[in-house]
């Protein structure tokens, strides 16, 4: 009677070990997808404080669109670092302040970065106002890189619910 009850029970209890371990590792692949992003959020700031224009767009799909808040219409891959050389042409140089993660979703091939930048554009003297951003990207894998493909940000300032109640939204 026990090898019939363990005949049946054995097979169970192999199938949710299983389904744990296996639950493990997506959270392992998760956790370190989700650190290589970050690292490349991370990357993404130095090259703008570099001024390391090529590398920075290595980090853009070839079909990238987004909505920089600088932007008065979303731009291209093509335009993404019209924001970075419309200070520098004027002699800045820009320095991050803080990088503040908001959330991540990652989903296979495809994920979301949502974070807040502070940061100063400074001139020759070492001054500069200090501003914060709202950002989200949209990466895309292929292989074992990443690309950002999609974007948008706004200033920490603005307030969503104001600028509703402005466009007769609720």
């Amino acid at each position: 009677m026990l090898n019939g009850r363990l005949g049946i029970v054995l097979p169970f209890l192999l199938a949710a070990l299983l389904v744990v371990s296996l639950q493990g590792t997506t959270q392992t692949e998760s956790s370190e997808n989700e650190q290589t992003l970050w690292k490349l959020e991370h990357t993404y700031w130095k090259y703008v404080q570099e001024n390391d224009l090529p590398a920075y767009l290595g980090l853009w799909h070839k079909d990238f669109l987004g909505w920089p808040s600088v932007n008065a219409a979303p731009v291209h891959k093509d335009h993404i670092t019209d924001w970075i050389t419309a200070q520098t042409s004027k002699g800045l140089a820009f320095k991050s302040v803080e990088f503040k993660p908001a959330a991540i979703q990652v989903n296979g091939d495809v994920a979301v970065t949502c974070y807040w930048i502070t940061y100063k554009w400074l001139d020759k003297d070492g001054n500069g106002a200090t501003h914060t951003l709202r950002i989200t990207h949209t990466l895309l894998r292929y292989g074992k890189d990443w690309h950002i493909i999609g974007g948008m940000s706004m200033p920490e300032g603005a307030n969503p619910q104001n600028q509703l109640k402005q466009n007769g939204g609720s």
